[in-house]
């Protein structure tokens, strides 16, 4: 078995990856429910590549209705340590033109409707979002990106809307006075549950339009969106490809593997034994 092992979250293209080997379907139960679909498992070199459909074959799933909870906890199981949102979005900067690729380091959640934690049901645990991506990781994602001949932009702000939506023309200008710099519906929640999983966790953002604050564009139109989205699924691909050829040659130093070290706060004798069970994969290491 190999000794990294990358997770992708994304669409169904990165399953046909150029050079990935042993592709296999990994059916997973979690104590939270069904994730988004099967996972499929392979190889490229020395790193073991699981991914999942973040909205199903098909793509049947709303943001909203994802079961964000399975879907990490899913890749804990399968031993990820390194996991990878790769996800479309609007740009909300001039100088970020569709076709461009951002790679986020912080967020703002204007989502309502989504459980976003693991705890709760008697333990209670505080992780720090001040850095809510791993820094090395995302690193390493711009440069296997750039390698990949992408125009990336680095540090970007990542607006997570709840949709199913897209934003009124008021909002979409507010949201630029926040001074965020992409615009999307899915990563926040990942984000959060991959640090209590004590993931290290990276965004690469796939801009595809100007949601509708610029005066070039009527309005979202979701043919162009998927348009763009379809010209950058190669560039997207080989990025990951990249970066799983990178990961080998890094030890992991950024912290994000004792992430939940001093953070759960219940007294041990008092957590209930089901929701201990429940959370082993997560918190063994502190119950013992």
């Amino acid at each position: 078995m190999a000794s990294t092992v990358l997770g992708v979250i994304g669409g169904s293209g990165f399953y046909q990856i150029d050079g990935l080997e042993l592709v296999e379907k990994v059916e997973v139960t979690t104590p939270f429910g069904a994730p988004s679909d099967a996972f499929y498992r392979g190889h490229l070199d020395d790193t073991e590549v699981i991914f999942l459909s973040r909205h199903g074959r098909g793509h049947r799933i709303l943001p909203s209705e994802l079961n964000y909870r399975a879907n990490i906890y899913g890749m804990k199981q399968l031993g990820v340590k390194h996991l990878v949102s790769v996800s479309t979005a609007g740009s909300m900067k001039e100088d970020i033109a569709p076709g461009d690729f951002a790679v986020v380091s912080q967020f703002v959640d204007h989502t309502y409707q989504r459980r976003p934690t693991f705890f709760g049901d008697g333990i209670v645990a505080h992780v720090s979002l001040a850095d809510p991506v791993c820094a090395h990781l995302s690193r390493d994602l711009t440069d296997a990106a750039r390698s990949a001949g992408a125009k990336v932009h680095e540090n970007a702000i990542y607006l997570c809307i709840e949709g199913p939506q897209f934003s009124t023309r008021a909002e979409s200008n507010l949201y630029r006075s926040w001074g965020v710099d992409v615009i999307s519906m899915t990563a926040m929640q990942e984000a959060r549950l991959a640090r209590e999983a004590e993931l290290c966790y990276s965004v690469l953002a796939l801009v595809t339009d100007y949601d509708c604050w610029h005066q070039s564009v009527g309005a979202v139109d979701i043919g162009e969106i998927l348009r763009v989205m379809k010209l950058n699924v190669a560039l997207a691909q080989q990025a990951i490809c990249n970066l799983a050829r990178l990961l080998p040659n890094r030890r992991r130093e950024c912290g994000c593997g004792d992430a939940l070290k001093g953070s759960i706060i219940t007294e041990r004798a008092t957590i209930p034994a089901e929701t201990a069970a429940r959370l082993r994969p997560i918190i063994g290491k502190y119950l013992n």
